[in-house]
């Protein structure tokens, strides 16, 4: 069963496993299962319309349409980035405590698309495992937020700043990733779309959905010793304890950012 994370008469929004994907897909034509088609089933046969996208390995707040009329009102609103789509991710070494990315990415066709993504970083940790000939590794917990929708944007920019997401593959780093899964049977990508801000398509009421992280990632933070559990219940506080939008808007973000060229 998917969990539900929220649903009306016009949206639904369930909390994706990792490794589910979202719809049939070329490049894993595998794939037996889809989150369309598992929650239908589940809500009894209603069709659903995804209106974003999240990646096979990324798990969390994945939103449906229920109607084709609302699915073009969100549609709209991702276009025009009235959307705030907040990730927690895990990544090799020590990044930056905040960042602006704006590296321009290659899409499948060979078009080159201008993408941007913020993050800050909240958490740092060092462990003892050897690597690269050094006794510890360094790693550490990002919110990433893109302000554009590429096609595995988080995944290539965080590779861009020598920064990859532990477990990507194959944005990632092969040599961390084949020490993790030897070391701690670790196959999942550690990328986690922990929230979703914007406006309801009919009441326009602001809608703050969080999604809690899975299993895997929570093994690895335990691993890490990095506070998750802190983390989330701060985060929970802070949405109940206020009315503003909480929302950043982007202008300001990057006033005070700087970019990797």
């Amino acid at each position: 069963m998917l969990e539900i994370l929220y649903q009306d008469e016009y949206i639904i929004a369930i909390n994706k496993p990792s490794g589910l994907l979202v719809h049939k897909s070329f490049y894993a034509r595998d794939a037996k299962v889809y989150a369309i088609q598992e929650l239908r089933n589940q809500i009894g046969g209603r069709h659903v319309y995804p209106i974003h996208r999240l990646d096979r390995k990324t798990s969390g707040v994945l939103l449906f349409a229920l109607d084709a009329a609302v699915l073009k009102i969100m549609n709209d609103r991702f276009a025009t980035r009235e959307v705030e789509k907040k990730y927690l991710a895990i990544l090799r070494g020590w990044s930056p405590e905040e960042l602006t990315i704006d590296y321009d990415l290659t899409n499948d066709d060979g078009i080159i698309q201008n993408a941007i993504t913020y993050f800050h970083r909240l958490q740092s940790t060092e462990i003892e495992l050897e690597f690269n000939n050094q006794p510890t590794s360094r790693y550490c917990l990002v919110e990433a937020i893109p302000e554009t929708g590429r096609m595995h944007q988080l995944r290539k920019h965080f590779k861009h700043i020598f920064h990859p997401i532990l477990g990507s593959r194959p944005h990632g780093c092969n040599k961390q990733n084949k020490l993790w899964l030897e070391n701690f049977e670790l196959k999942g990508m550690m990328l986690h779309a922990h929230q979703l801000i914007f406006n309801h398509p009919i009441t326009n009421e602001q809608l703050i959905l969080n999604a809690k992280i899975n299993e895997e990632f929570s093994r690895v933070g335990t691993i890490l010793k990095l506070d998750l559990n802190k983390y989330e219940i701060a985060m929970t506080e802070a949405v109940a304890n206020t009315n503003e939008d909480l929302a950043i808007p982007y202008s300001y973000k990057k006033q005070i950012l700087s970019t990797y060229e």
